[in-house]
């Protein structure tokens, strides 16, 4: 088993560039938003065989689908960019394919295709146990040592990722909150996700999937059609959706994320602030290469070091003088969690 890491944290926080710098690490196993793309149902209770296994790994992730069907790309969905032979209709493009294959090699067709005669063969074993040997089969293809996994918007997943592979370990990634709150707001997933929680604050229920039919008739007409299969994009686009939503969601996430770091036993557990890295490029990431079990390469740092962008840090400053008043207020139970965390992790 090849030893395993997460990447959790906020999203909008130089994710995307970490999981870009990670890539060209030649004995690192970047899985590019992996658990965003196959979610809770590729974790089943109990034990299942490879074919059942392989379903939720092809099968479309649904709200990335109703996106896309509604003119609603991310940067992230890295197959829309160079579309192979699958297409939002009408069967949908495969889970793995969005975005982790693409991050891996230029032809993911003929990589899930490799994957898939491979996996629907194996055997019955639980649901981590067959993660772990996709992990596996992956780092054997591309000659790989250690696998690191990054998704965005992904600390709520933390506690379950803990439970399923005991032995991984976790980098909580963070980003100043106004800074990192004022990309959320102008992300189209982070307003998606924004919204959607509006939906279920205004049915009570903890989940989309506990809406019932008189709940999506109770809800305005700029909110209920976004259930839909397909939606009209300006919903999201256009709506005014208020800053400070979006620094209470940094704040809930970083919250969420430091406690989980916190509580991990010494040495699983690890922090990285994306204002470090662009400060001590070569410094913090000799740290993590150290962390996830791989050789701070010399040309590997020159390489990601050059990968950094630094023109996103202090965007928040661009705002009114008040907008970022209220875009701090709502960041400061994050901030204040950070700042005790740190004063813990120094004494």
């Amino acid at each position: 088993m090849h030893p395993l890491t997460f990447v959790i944290g906020t999203g909008r926080s130089g994710s995307t560039a970490l999981s870009r710098i990670l890539k060209t690490h030649p004995d690192v196993l970047s899985l590019n938003e992996y658990m965003a793309s196959v979610g809770d149902t590729a974790f089943p209770e109990g034990k299942l065989t490879g074919g059942e296994f392989w379903e939720p790994l092809f099968r479309p992730t649904p709200h990335f689908e109703g996106m896309i069907r509604s003119g609603l790309l991310m940067p992230e969905f890295l197959y829309t960019r160079r579309p192979g032979r699958y297409t939002p209709a009408p069967d949908g493009i495969p889970a793995l394919s969005l975005m982790v294959l693409p991050h891996l090699t230029d032809d993911p067709d003929a990589l899930l295709d490799e994957l898939r005669a491979a996996v629907v063969r194996w055997p019955e074993r639980t649901a981590p146990e067959q993660h772990l040997a996709l992990f596996d089969l992956l780092c054997m293809r591309f000659g790989r040592t250690a696998v690191v996994e990054r998704s965005g918007y992904s600390t709520g997943w933390a506690p379950g990722l803990r439970t399923a592979f005991p032995h991984a370990k976790f980098v909580h990634l963070l980003r100043d909150g106004p800074d990192c709150a004022l990309s959320m707001s102008r992300h189209t997933g982070y307003r998606v996700i924004t919204l959607m929680r509006e939906i279920r604050e205004r049915a009570g229920v903890e989940n989309l999937s506990e809406l019932t039919e008189e709940h999506v008739r109770s809800l305005p007409p700029d909110l209920a059609p976004l259930l839909g299969e397909r939606f009209d994009p300006a919903l999201v686009r256009d709506r005014e959706l208020p800053l400070r939503r979006f620094g209470a969601l940094w704040s809930e996430l970083v919250i969420q994320g430091t406690q989980f770091i916190d509580e991990l036993p010494t040495g699983e557990g690890a922090t990285l602030a994306y204002e470090d890295l662009l400060d001590s490029p070569r410094e913090e990431l000799a740290r993590l290469a150290a962390f996830i079990g791989v050789e701070p390469l010399p040309q590997w740092l020159d390489t990601a070091s050059a990968l950094l962008d630094d023109s996103r840090r202090g965007s928040a400053r661009s705002l009114t003088a008040a907008q970022l008043d209220e875009l701090r207020e709502s960041c400061a139970p994050g901030t204040d969690q950070i700042r005790q965390a740190r004063m813990r992790s120094a004494t």
